[in-house]
C-alpha cells in the first residue's frame, strides 16, 4: 500500500523532467499531492509537464529559484547522477528535503558525504527506489520484516521480458545497462531483506543471440550472504512469453511471487499454517513512485529515517558496484570493496 501522509499541503519542487518525470508527476496527480514549481534545462519541456500534470505549478528559469523558496519543502531531483549531486547537494544546504532519483550516485565517498549533511542539516534524504513499493515487492518485504518465514535464507529472482527497445538510443551506450540501469532495483530489493549480511557477488553479462544493442542484455549474478544466498537471472532479450519470477525462503516458510510482468504478480506465502494469497493493490507504474514520495513525506512527519533512505540505500549501490566489477573481473568481488562505478 502506498504510504499515507497525514498533511494533504506538502509543496514539491520537481529539477528535471525528462523521460521519468511522467511517472513522478503522474503519481503525484493521482495523489493530489500539490506541485508548485518545476524546471528543466529546456523549459518548453517543463511547460509540456506543467500543462499535463500540474497545470498550477509555474515553471521557473533556473533551479536556484526553486531552492530559493521557503514554501517548497521536497525537492524531487529526476536528474542524471552527473547532473543530480551538485543540486542535490544545493538543496539539502537550503534546508529541503530530498528525494533522489535512482542510482542515488556514482561513488560510495559522495554519497556519505551527502547523507552527513543531510543529518547536519536536520532534514530527509531518501531515494526513488521505486521497486520497493511495487506491490510484490512490498509484500514479500514486509512479510520478512515481521518474521512470517523466520530467518531467510536465500532469495531467487528471475525477470524474463523484452528491453531490446533500447536499441539506438542513449541506453545503447551504458556498457552495464542490465546490471547496473536495470539491476539496481533488484539488488536493492535484495539488502532490503538481507541488509548487512550481504557479503559477496559473482555476476557476468553476455550478448543474446540476434540482439541488435550494443550493450549485453542478459545477465545474472551469484550473491552471498551470511548464512544464505541470493541469485538473479535477468533475460533482457524476451520477445514471447515475458514471466517474472521471484522466491524468498526462510526456515519457518517461503514467499513466492509469480506473474507474466512486473505491474501483474500473484504471492503466495507459505508456513506451517498452510498457504495464504494475499489480494494486492496497485501496479508498480506508477504507484511505486508514489510510494517513494508518500514515505518520505510520512518520515518528515514521524521524524524518522524513510524506509528508501539514502543512507541504506548507500549498500543497494554497494552490491550493484561489486556486481559490475565482479563482470569485468571474472572474480567474486567482496560488497563494500568497489567504491566507485
Amino acid at each position: 500500500m502506498i504510504p499515507r501522509p497525514k498533511r494533504s499541503d506538502w509543496q514539491i519542487g520537481v529539477i528535471g523532467t525528462g523521460g521519468i518525470s511522467d511517472s513522478h508527476l503522474k503519481a503525484y496527480q493521482t495523489q493530489g499531492w500539490h506541485v508548485a514549481a518545476l524546471w528543466n534545462r529546456t523549459k518548453a519541456t517543463a511547460e509540456t509537464k506543467r500543462d499535463a500534470y500540474a497545470p498550477a505549478a509555474r515553471v521557473e528559469d533556473d533551479w536556484q529559484q526553486i531552492l530559493a523558496d521557503p514554501d517548497i519543502d521536497i525537492v524531487d531531483v529526476t536528474l542524471h547522477p552527473e547532473h543530480r549531486t551538485p543540486i542535490v547537494d544545493a538543496a539539502l544546504k537550503a534546508g529541503k528535503h530530498v528525494l533522489s532519483q535512482k542510482p542515488f550516485v556514482t561513488d560510495l565517498d559522495t554519497g556519505d558525504r551527502l547523507v552527513a549533511l543531510a543529518d547536519d542539516m536536520g532534514v530527509k534524504l531518501a531515494v526513488n527506489q521505486n521497486g520497493r513499493w511495487a506491490p510484490h515487492f512490498q509484500y514479500i518485504r514486509d512479510a520478512v520484516r515481521a518474521g512470517e518465514i523466520g530467518k531467510l535464507s536465500s532469495i531467487h529472482v528471475r525477470v524474463h521480458w523484452d528491453h531490446s527497445w533500447t536499441a539506438n538510443t542513449p541506453f545503447d551506450d551504458l556498457e552495464d545497462l542490465i546490471l547496473y540501469d536495470f539491476g539496481v532495483h533488484w539488488f536493492d530489493f535484495v539488502t532490503s531483506l538481507a541488509g548487512d549480511r550481504v557479503r559477496a557477488v559473482t555476476a557476468t553479462s553476455m550478448h543474446a543471440a540476434e540482439q541488435m544493442n550494443k550493450t549485453p542484455l542478459l545477465a545474472q549474478a551469484l550473491v552471498r550472504l551470511d548464512g544464505g544466498q541470493a541469485s538473479l537471472a535477468f533475460d533482457g532479450f524476451t520477445r514471447h512469453g515475458p514471466f517474472d519470477a521471484t522466491s524468498v525462503i526462510g526456515t519457518q516458510g517461503s514467499l513466492h511471487s509469480i506473474g507474466p510482468d512486473l505491474n501483474t504478480q500473484t504471492v503466495t506465502l507459505t508456513t506451517k499454517a498452510g498457504a495464504e494469497t494475499p489480494k494486492l493493490q496497485g501496479q508498480w507504474f506508477d504507484d511505486g513512485f508514489a510510494g517513494t514520495m508518500g514515505e518520505l513525506m510520512c518520515a518528515i512527519e514521524d521524524d524518522r529515517e524513510p524506509l528508501n533512505g539514502a543512507r541504506e540505500n548507500l549498500t543497494s549501490l554497494a552490491l550493484t558496484f561489486a556486481a559490475v566489477q565482479s563482470r569485468k573481473s571474472g572474480q567474486e568481488v567482496e560488497v563494500g570493496t568497489v567504491r566507485s562505478i
